[in-house]
């Protein structure tokens, strides 16, 4: 445990919970690096979970100590995207195993990013997306700018950025905007069986998965298609490809080791 990240591991899932549940999990630089630290060595887990203590899953960030107390908050702010919250959301789109998140309560601003940059986000029925930056004069930031208008589309996006208005859990499934909404007291379990659901899936072919998805975004058709072949390449040459093409001859259920 650190100051403001609990990491722990359940078998092949490492468990990573926002842990300021007082101030609604709101981010402060340091708790976007304890992340990013805590992401480098995943100790052979095959999936991350990220959730948040307590009845919020991120508030937003909370760099008020620094950039409002500073004689240039501009740069002070800026200075707390580059170092630390932008890091961590590339570290997380260059993991090689799946990612959930768990979103009960807001997911507001750099927590909204957060949310949003796993592979799937499972939400209660209590959770709400924001994008509040224009109710105090700022912009999004976190990579929303990028996520949002491939997620849901400009016009959706642009809704969500110029109003600033809450998306409730409903209204982003219904947009395409997260994977599942379900009670506010089985999401911790429904969150956790889907993490250890990819966890037992190949780990390799998963991660090019995740990783070509992204890259293909901004790729045209073609060279899409290359970067497929060059994936399906690297996929085809473990042990799981192995293992599954051995199950489906033998008509069983393939038992993957992320080798």
């Amino acid at each position: 445990m650190t100051e403001h990240i609990l990491s722990e591991r359940h078998g092949e899932v490492l468990v990573l919970t926002l842990n300021r549940p007082d101030r609604l999990n709101a981010a402060p630089p340091a708790m976007f690096v304890e992340l990013r630290e805590a992401l480098a060595d995943l100790g052979g887990a095959r999936a991350v979970l990220v959730m948040g203590a307590g009845r919020a899953f991120c508030s937003g960030a909370d760099v008020g100590g620094g950039a409002l107390g500073s004689d240039d908050p501009g740069n002070a702010t800026y200075a707390a995207l580059t170092e630390s919250y932008n890091p961590t959301m590339l570290a997380i789109a260059a993991l090689g195993v799946p990612v959930v998140s768990a979103v009960r309560g807001p997911a507001a601003g750099i927590g909204c990013s957060l949310a949003l940059a796993a592979d799937f986000c499972v939400a209660s029925e209590t959770a709400y997306f924001l994008q509040a930056f224009v109710n105090i004069g700022l912009v999004p930031d976190g990579g929303a700018s990028w996520m949002l208008p491939r997620l849901i589309g400009k016009a959706r996006a642009t809704e969500m950025m110029m109003l600033g208005q809450k998306v409730s859990a409903a209204t982003a499934l219904d947009w395409g905007m997260i994977h599942k909404v379900v009670a506010d007291d089985v999401l911790d379990a429904e969150a956790f069986a889907l993490a250890e659901r990819l966890a037992a899936g190949p780990t390799v072919a998963l991660g090019l998965m995740r990783r070509g998805l992204a890259d293909a975004l901004d790729r045209d058709y073609a060279s899409a298609m290359v970067r497929e072949a060059e994936n399906q390449r690297a996929a085809r040459g473990t042990k799981d490809s192995m293992e599954g093409g051995m199950s489906f001859l033998q008509k069983r259920k393939p038992a993957f080791t992320g080798a």
